[in-house]
C-alpha cells in the first residue's frame, strides 16, 4: 500500500489541477447540450404533438430529471468515493455520463416510435444525471485534498471552471451548426452531432483520470483504517444539521444559473424573438464573465474565508434580481448582454468558493458523501424546478415575478450560510 507522501509526490499539481478541471469539462459540456437541445431541438422531435408552450414545459420536465437522478449518483457514487478510493469512483462516474450523452445522440425520435421515444430520453437523462451526480464531489476533493495550505479555495475553484468551459464548447458548437447547416438539417440530424463528439472528449478525460493516484488525505484515512461502512447513513444520523445548511448554503447558486441560461435561452427565443444564433452569442459573452468571477471569488475565499465570501455574493445576487426585469428587454441586444453578463458574474462569485465550503463542512471519512449530496440536493431544489418555475411565472405575472423569486432564493441562502457557522477547514481529522 502506497503511503501519503508517495501520493503527493506522485500526484503533481499540474496533473491534479488538469485531472478535476477536464473532468467537469467534459461533464458539464454532456450536461449543457442537453439543457440548449432541451429549449431548440426536442420540443419539436420529441414532443411534437403538443401546443409550443406546452412542448417546451415537457421538454423541460425531461431536463429536471437528471436532478432527481443527481442525489442518487451522489450516495451510489459517494459510497464507492468513501470506501474504495476518489480515483476509481470518478472514472466510472464520467464512464456513465459519456455513455448516457452519446445514446441521446442515437436515439429515435417521436415520428418513429411514438411516445416512447421520450420515454428512453427521459431514461438516457436520469443517466446524465447519476453520472454528474458523483462526478462533481470526486473532482473537487481530487482538487482540494491535494492542495497546499492557504490554497484550499484556488485549487477547488478549478473543478468549478468546467462549467462555464463547458457551457462555451456546448454553446460554440451549436452556434457552429447553425451556422453550418439549414435549420431542416439541423432538426433532421444536426443536433445528434455534439452528443456524438463527446465520447472524443470522455476519451481523453479517461487518459487523464487513470493517471492520477490517490488524494493523500483518503490515503491516510485507509492507513488509519478509518473508512466508514456506510458513508450514506452516517451523513444523515450523525450530520443532519450539516447537510440540510449546507444544501441550502447552495440554493440561490443553482437557481440563478439556470436562470441565465435555460430559462433566458427559451425566454429570450420564444418571448423576446431574438434568433437563436443570436442569444446564444450573447449567452457566451456572459459566460466569460461567469468564468472571470470564480477564480476571483477564490481568491477572497482563501483570505475571508469560503463562507463569508458566499454570503457576500448572495447578498449580491438578491440586489440583481431587483434588476432581473428592467435589464431583459426584447430589441436591446446591448442591454441583455450586460444582464447576462452581470448575472453570470455573480453566478462565479458564488461558484467559485462553492466546492471548497461544502468539502470544507464534512469529514473526510465521509467527505466524498457529503459534499456531493449538499451538491445535487441544491440542485434539485434549486435548479431541478427552476426554468419550469420561472417560465410560469413570467407567462403569468411577467419577468416581475422571476427576479423576485430569485430574491427569495438568495435570501434563502443568506440565512443558512449565517446559520452554518464558521466551517472547519479540511484536514483528515474527524468533525
Amino acid at each position: 500500500m502506497s503511503t501519503p507522501a508517495a501520493a503527493n509526490a506522485a500526484n503533481s499539481p499540474r496533473r491534479i489541477l488538469l485531472a478535476s478541471l477536464i473532468g467537469t469539462t467534459i461533464e458539464f459540456f454532456d450536461f449543457y447540450i442537453y439543457a440548449t437541445a432541451a429549449v431548440l431541438v426536442f420540443p419539436h422531435l420529441f414532443f411534437p404533438d403538443s401546443s409550443e408552450g406546452a412542448a417546451l414545459l415537457q421538454s423541460l420536465a425531461t431536463f429536471a430529471v437528471a436532478f432527481i437522478a443527481r442525489p442518487v449518483g451522489s450516495a451510489v457514487f459517494g459510497h464507492y468515493g468513501d470506501r474504495i478510493g476518489r480515483k476509481a469512483t470518478l472514472v466510472a462516474a464520467l464512464l456513465t455520463m459519456g455513455v448516457s450523452t452519446v445514446a441521446i445522440g442515437l436515439l429515435p425520435t417521436h415520428a418513429s416510435i411514438g411516445i416512447l421515444a421520450p420515454a428512453l430520453l427521459a431514461l438516457c437523462r436520469f443517466g446524465q444525471g447519476l453520472g454528474l451526480g458523483g462526478e462533481w464531489g470526486g473532482a473537487v476533493l481530487l482538487a482540494t485534498e491535494n492542495a497546499p495550505p492557504g490554497k484550499r479555495a484556488w485549487y477547488g475553484m478549478f473543478p468549478q471552471l468546467g462549467a462555464p468551459l463547458g457551457f462555451l464548447l456546448s454553446a460554440g458548437i451549436f452556434l457552429l451548426l447553425g451556422r453550418a447547416m439549414s435549420d431542416a438539417d439541423f432538426l433532421q440530424w444536426g443536433w445528434r452531432v455534439p452528443f456524438l463528439a463527446s465520447s472524443l472528449l470522455v476519451a481523453v478525460g479517461l487518459w487523464v483520470r487513470l493517471n492520477i493516484h490517490e488524494t493523500p488525505q483518503f490515503q491516510a484515512a485507509l492507513d488509519r483504517n478509518e473508512r466508514v461502512r456506510l458513508p450514506m447513513w452516517t451523513v444523515l444520523r450523525h450530520h443532519p444539521r450539516t447537510l440540510v445548511l449546507g444544501t441550502l448554503g447552495a440554493f440561490a447558486t443553482f437557481v440563478l444559473f439556470y436562470l441565465m441560461t435555460v430559462f433566458t435561452l427559451g425566454y429570450g427565443t420564444t418571448v423576446l424573438h431574438y434568433s437563436r444564433e443570436q442569444f446564444l452569442l450573447l449567452q457566451m459573452v456572459g459566460i466569460l464573465f461567469f468564468a472571470a468571477g470564480i477564480p476571483l471569488s477564490a481568491m477572497y475565499g482563501d483570505r475571508w474565508g469560503t463562507r463569508r465570501t458566499m454570503i457576500v455574493a448572495s447578498g449580491l445576487i438578491l440586489g440583481f434580481g431587483v434588476l432581473f426585469a428592467p435589464l431583459f428587454q426584447a430589441g436591446s441586444p446591448w442591454l441583455v448582454v450586460g444582464f447576462l453578463a452581470l448575472g453570470l458574474f455573480l453566478m462565479g462569485l458564488t461558484y467559485g468558493p462553492c466546492g471548497t465550503f461544502l468539502a470544507e463542512i464534512y469529514p473526510v471519512q465521509v467527505r466524498y458523501t457529503g459534499a456531493s449530496l449538499s451538491f445535487n440536493l441544491a440542485g434539485i431544489l434549486g435548479a431541478a424546478p427552476a426554468p419550469y418555475v420561472a417560465t410560469w411565472l413570467a407567462g403569468r405575472f411577467g419577468l416581475v415575478a422571476v427576479g423576485y423569486y430569485l430574491c427569495l432564493t438568495a435570501v434563502i441562502t443568506i440565512l443558512a450560510l449565517l446559520a452554518m457557522g464558521r466551517p472547519t477547514r479540511l484536514s483528515g481529522k474527524s468533525a
